[in-house]
């Protein structure tokens, strides 16, 4: 299952969006045009379904802070999502005047049918009679309960198996120095050397031999990746790293530059679980020659499943990610700024052409539209 629509109203900088997504979507766009803002629409599902509404809410800060600021009549916000263009889940929520606890505006549903007609067929509305008669019911969606998910449980499983990925390799080598308490499911990374040790052994040990192969080309001196408990039942990474001395060295993840760190845990990250994988910038630290790969790596990352589609959407500035000729313009969305909130763009036609034809590619043709106005003056700093 993948995601093939969304749809976003009065959603942070998105006054009203529609865009058309792939199994595989590069995000571009000036800085702070949207492109997390867009992926935290996805992420926020995920809290949903997890740990409900108000909750979800409340992490971001509350309605305030998540509705656009240019909301005028109609303040209620709306995320909405297609899944393989059969499921559709829409959520409409916002709050009463001088109110902070979210609530259901509206919530459906639909599936279309697979015959001719290809008509709608309604799962759920709401607000349902029971709603009107107990508006407490309307503080929580149907999708973050059992008993109400039932005919449509494998969109909140697809929802709460959704991953995003912006690692800090600071909290990585020093997770309990910027948070004392344990931490799961940590996007930054706090939590990774513990979550690939908690992976079942025969799934870790295979997992990390694959990426110690993709490591030695990228550090030709890192061998025997593996992750190991310390006297204290702490685990750490570890590997030899070779060098003058016969035997090398081993060394754990406080001596591994950020980049070995950010490749290694994006490398976990296409291994790890099925649903969709949220990259932020996963450029950052790493040789462009290394970047230039990516986007075959995600290509592949379906290899060796046989029961889903790992679908990928990725933030970036990267020239040298864009620049490989197998992106299409399908793959890519662009994000611009205004008065009126941020647009996404997909490529027009004359662009898609070209693109198609292999005349130019996105890094030719769309990354210099994210370029900012006037930048040459930051020289005068």
């Amino acid at each position: 299952m993948i995601i093939t629509n969304i749809e976003l109203k009065n959603w942070k900088n998105f006054a009203d969006v529609n865009v058309a997504c792939g199994k595989r979507m590069f995000l571009i766009g000036p800085n702070a045009s949207g492109k997390s803002n867009f992926l935290d629409a996805l992420r926020f599902l995920r809290d949903v379904a997890q740990d409900g509404l108000e909750k979800a809410v409340l992490a971001r800060g509350g309605i305030s802070a998540i509705r656009y600021l240019n909301a005028r009549q109609q303040p209620d916000i709306t995320v909405a999502v297609t899944l393989d263009n059969v499921w559709k889940y829409s959520l409409t929520f916002g709050a009463e005047r001088g109110k902070s606890t979210p609530l259901v505006r509206k919530e459906t549903v639909h599936r279309s049918s697979r015959t001719a007609s290809a008509r709608k067929i309604v799962i759920l509305k709401r607000p349902t009679d029971d709603d009107s008669k107990d508006a407490l019911r309307l503080t929580q969606t149907a999708l973050q309960q059992v008993n109400a998910n039932e005919k449509f449980r494998e969109i909140a499983e697809f929802f709460s198996s959704i991953q995003y990925r912006h690692i800090l390799p600071q909290l990585v080598r020093e997770p309990k120095a910027f948070s004392p308490s344990p931490i799961s499911n940590d996007p930054y990374g706090r939590d990774l050397v513990q979550a690939i040790w908690n992976a079942p052994k025969r799934t870790r040990e295979s997992r990390l031999g694959k990426i110690n192969e993709a490591l030695k080309v990228a550090v030709p001196q890192l061998e025997n990746l593996a992750v190991k408990q310390d006297k204290n039942g702490i685990p750490h990474f570890e590997v030899n790293y070779t060098h003058w001395r016969a035997s090398g060295a081993y060394q754990n993840e406080s001596s591994f530059s950020d980049g070995t760190l950010r490749l290694l845990a994006l490398l976990w990250s296409i291994l790890d679980t099925g649903g969709p994988l949220l990259l932020e910038e996963p450029e950052l630290s790493l040789h462009e020659e290394i970047v230039a790969q990516l986007p075959s790596i995600f290509s592949r990352m379906d290899r060796g499943r046989k029961k889903s589609i790992r679908q990928v959407f990725i933030t970036t500035h990267a020239e040298a990610m864009l620049r490989d000729p197998g992106i299409g313009a399908n793959e890519v969305i662009r994000f611009e700024p205004g008065r009126e909130g941020t647009k996404v763009l997909a490529p027009d036609p004359q662009e898609t052409t070209a693109i198609k034809e292999g005349r130019l590619t996105v890094a030719d043709l769309l990354l210099p539209k994210t370029r900012p106005a006037n930048v040459e003056q930051l020289r005068l700093f």
